[in-house]
């Protein structure tokens, strides 16, 4: 098998399963509990906020974990809202978030908040003229994403955060494609809230966490004991967090090298591509993007029958996200970006990565001008 659908989910690293191996088998104690038992997984627990919050660029404090990428996303969203509803009930976004913060979003404006969606340009890239001239006195939270999870296309996170903090804006971002993985420290994105996942990077499913910047208003969610600071109540997961904390030390302390080998492996694959099949765009190629990511639109196909096709050669790819697998709508990414529908519906997400190698790239290039042809040949599209 080939697998490149990275974005999607990642194999556990042998290392992160021995990092958590231990509190598997032996150390499953409460941290809550006081006795030597308890007292084990919180010093696990603590180590491992430590961790990540060194890599990261933040203080301990400022790393709650939870469950996933959705519920970090959500803990943000709705915990600004919360807090903040006395002061106002704008919210600001984009239209091409993850489903996390689109469904949250949707669900908070049931709750008599006002939300703006924003519109991006061609290549994927929210306008900041646009952005600045949808703030009003009201808004109290902007969310916008890092880096696109089906395009790999990174907004200009940094100077929305400028514009934020000069109108004492909170700001999220879901970095659940890019913490870790790219060079620069989630804690110096400049944003108040930072979404990120451990199945991404190599870690264990059911594992993420949350940058909380000091001082910032969030009324927590799930409400119960009074664990991760007040903010997530509920037992830890003690052998997630030590794979999560693993997983992003590892993913750190190689994210410039392996970011200039993995878009080293993109370009290739994208030249590839382009010369051997006619009517192949590059969604989203002018703007920066992540390295590991491209998406192709291959005209007079359906994508979910390219991947059909690659999986039959044992080659995983992708229509886009996975939480969306089965809907019979295109892309909101790309439709956002200008697409017709049927331009979407034709497209299909490649997302390399530490196994990823050229003869996989070159394979995957020479599966698809097979398997584009002899959909052409059948079409109806």
């Amino acid at each position: 098998m080939i697998y490149l659908d990275h974005n999607a989910t990642t194999p556990l690293d042998r290392r992160v399963l021995e990092a958590m191996m231990p509190y598997l088998e032996n150390g499953w104690g409460n941290p809550s509990s006081p006795y030597r038992f308890g007292n084990r997984s919180r010093g696990a627990v603590e180590r491992a906020r430590g961790r990540i919050a060194e890599c990261a660029g933040c203080a301990p404090e400022e790393i709650v974990f939870t469950s996933c990428g959705t519920e970090s996303d959500n803990l943000a969203l709705r915990g600004v809202a919360l807090a903040l509803r006395p002061k106002g009930n704008h919210i600001v976004t984009t239209a091409i978030e993850h489903h996390a913060v689109l469904a949250t979003c949707r669900a908070l404006e049931a709750e008599g908040f006002r939300v703006t969606r924003l519109p991006v340009d061609a290549d994927g890239v929210v306008d900041l003229g646009r952005l600045e001239r949808a703030l009003s006195p009201g808004t109290i939270l902007i969310s916008v994403m890092h880096a696109n999870n089906e395009t790999g296309v990174i907004e200009p996170v940094g100077e929305i955060a400028r514009l934020a903090r000069e109108r004492g804006i909170c700001l999220h971002t879901d970095a659940v494609q890019t913490a870790g993985k790219l060079p620069q420290p989630i804690g110096a994105l400049g944003a108040d809230l930072v979404s990120f996942s451990g199945h991404k990077i190599y870690g264990p499913k059911g594992s993420g966490g949350l940058f909380i910047r000091r001082n910032t208003p969030l009324r927590p969610v799930l409400t119960g004991g009074l664990q991760e600071n007040g903010f997530r109540a509920g037992t830890e997961n003690v052998a997630a967090i030590v794979g999560l904390a693993e997983a992003y030390v590892l993913a750190a302390e190689t994210a410039r090298e392996e970011s200039g080998r993995l878009r080293g492996l993109r370009d290739r694959l994208e030249a590839g591509v382009l010369s051997s099949i006619p009517k192949a765009t590059v969604n989203g190629a002018a703007a920066g993007r992540i390295p590991n990511t491209t998406n192709i639109s291959f005209e007079s196909v359906d994508g979910e029958s390219v991947v059909l096709g690659l999986d039959l050669e044992g080659i995983c790819i992708s229509t886009g996200s996975a939480c969306s697998t089965g809907e019979p709508e295109p892309s909101h990414v790309l439709t956002a970006m200008g697409l017709s529908p049927k331009q979407a519906q034709g497209s299909v997400r490649i997302s390399l990565g530490k196994s990823t190698r050229e003869q996989d790239v070159d394979a995957a290039v020479e599966a698809l001008a097979r398997t584009v042809v002899r959909l052409r040949s059948i079409s109806s599209v």
